[in-house]
């Protein structure tokens, strides 16, 4: 769903979850995206965030759809997906 604003919310499945361990692949809420603007800004944080010691799961890469994304894994284990 793309709001006005720009905000998107992507509602997602994947079967095959349940009674797995809760780890990066996991039912519930998965992660957290932000738009940068641009695959630079994407490379930049990517590079940045890997030099202060965040743990880079993915990327950057551009995925099938087009999109240049990384996926960093911040404090308690979340995922912050930066995208351009």
């Amino acid at each position: 769903m793309l709001f006005g604003s720009g905000a998107r919310l992507e509602i997602m499945n994947r079967p095959g979850l349940a009674g797995c361990e809760n780890g990066i692949s996991r039912t519930g809420y998965i992660h957290i995206a932000f738009s940068l603007g641009s695959r630079k800004a994407v490379n930049e944080l990517t590079e940045r965030l890997r030099a202060d010691g965040y743990t880079v799961a993915s990327g950057p890469r551009v995925t099938g759809d087009g999109y240049c994304e990384s996926c960093i894994i911040g404090i308690e284990g979340n995922q912050i997906e930066i995208t351009e």
